[in-house]
């Protein structure tokens, strides 16, 4: 079978993200053939470059600082233009998710900047495909999947007070693992077929 490689990259200010991207690693891991890295974007070296290279698919993280990722991140989103330049990521899955001591946080435009980044080098956006949870109906709890309700990416919140020993909450990271095992069996799905047979073109 194809291993499909799913890079999870990511920048975290105090650890708090960094739970959240380790909860998408162990979502990948849960499919069969699939293998995740973690790759931390504020050291950009070979090794993150030759990772991302050879990954079938990428999942951006960072937290939501004043509405935005993190100068880390965008510092590497900035240095993928090398890339960019050379259609490097051209049809790899993308995927993002983001943390914030705000409930809203604005963390959706976050998450938008991610996608259009992923739309740049022209790669496959893989959303969270999860229904709103928690406040969405009466009978919701803090503890759904999807509690903050957001469907660009998977959502976290951490207070502002708490440690990342604490949060993100079980339900934001269990939000996370199921992004991580959405892009391992979309990466998969596109993967059997590039290795299968070639579309039929019609006309």
């Amino acid at each position: 079978m194809h291993e499909v490689s799913v890079v999870v990259a990511y920048h975290s200010g105090f650890g708090h993200t960094a739970r959240q991207a380790a909860a998408v690693a162990a979502g990948v891991g849960t499919v069969a053939g699939a293998a995740a890295v973690l790759r931390d974007v504020a050291t950009l070296d070979d090794e993150l470059w030759r990772d991302l290279a050879a990954a079938d698919a990428i999942v951006f993280g960072s937290p939501t600082y004043m509405g935005s990722p993190t100068a880390a991140f965008q510092a590497f989103a900035e240095a993928s233009s090398k890339v960019w330049a050379d259609l490097g990521w051209k049809n790899k899955v993308a995927a993002g998710f983001t943390n914030s001591a705000g409930v809203n946080g604005d963390k959706l435009h976050t998450l938008q900047r991610f996608a259009v980044l992923a739309a740049q080098h022209g790669m496959h956006w893989v959303n969270l495909g999860l229904p709103p949870g928690w406040l969405y109906s009466a009978a919701g709890t803090a503890d759904d999947l999807n509690r903050l309700g957001g469907f660009l990416g998977a959502m976290a919140h951490s207070p502002s007070d708490a440690g990342p020993d604490i949060a993100p909450t079980e339900a934001d990271l269990r939000t996370a693992r199921h992004l991580g095992q959405r892009v391992a069996e979309v990466a998969g799905q596109l993967a059997r077929g590039r290795h299968g047979q070639p579309a039929a073109v019609i006309g």
